[in-house]
């Protein structure tokens, strides 16, 4: 498990199955010109967090990008990862003087980072976990009154999900022509250079799920394959 490395190239609407041709064209471009969907959606956690809050844990921190930006409101901030390798890339970019704490734990490990926390995020990991068990230990450990924001992704499955699949296409190209204009091949940020996994449940489910566990809940579909799930604890 790990989180921003799910900044994929993007599959063309169909279901999960792309054609073949035109998916391996779209992934050409997308590696010439790479930029990261979950650091994307960065800025919709954040607009969702209070402007000043406690302790924050990042499940599946990655490289330790949004650890960095919670550590500008937070007094102190926990980020965790499977993935010794990008703990180690996280610790090494961040300086001492940024109150962030980076450990290589599994995400439904409580001991690990038991909390209570005011706020807890989680970007691009929540499909690599079961997913009630998750939303059900994300919930264990946040402090009453406390901020839960997940930016995850989901499975095609209904006509709606490819209308906007496909918009999302036209819109990564545009994107990322703008990103990248001058042209030449730029690398891979240190987030894009982890293990990924395509999600497996519709978004159906998981606000069905959601809901179950986090009653008040809200899941709200997003561009680029992307939803957003808040909820506070009472």
């Amino acid at each position: 498990m790990t989180g921003a490395g799910d900044a994929r190239a993007p599959e063309v609407p169909g279901g999960g199955r792309p054609v073949p041709r035109l998916r391996a064209a779209l992934g050409r471009f997308h590696a010439a010109r790479p930029w990261d969907h979950n650091a994307h959606y960065h800025r919709a956690v954040l607009r969702r967090l209070p402007r000043r809050f406690g302790a924050a844990l990042d499940v599946g921190c990655g490289s330790g990008d949004l650890a960095r930006l919670l550590a500008r409101r937070a007094e102190a901030v926990t980020g965790i990862d499977a993935d010794p390798g990008i703990v180690a890339k996280a610790r090494a970019t961040t300086p001492d003087t940024v109150p962030v704490v980076f450990a290589t734990a599994d995400a439904l490990d409580e001991q690990a980072a038991p909390g209570p926390y005011a706020v807890l995020t989680c970007v691009a990991v929540l499909h690599h976990l079961p997913l009630a068990e998750a939303l059900a230990s994300f919930r264990a450990r946040l402090a009453p009154g406390g901020t839960l924001v997940v930016a995850g992704l989901h499975r095609e499955e209904t006509l709606a999900d490819r209308a906007v699949s496909l918009l999302a296409v036209v819109a990564h190209a545009l994107v990322a022509g703008w990103k990248h204009r001058g042209g030449g091949q730029t690398s891979r940020p240190p987030a894009m250079t982890t293990r990924t996994r395509p999600a497996t449940r519709g978004l159906a489910e998981i606000r069905r799920t959601a809901r179950t566990v986090l009653p008040g809940a809200r899941v709200r579909r997003r561009l680029f394959w992307r939803y957003v799930l808040e909820w506070k604890r009472p």
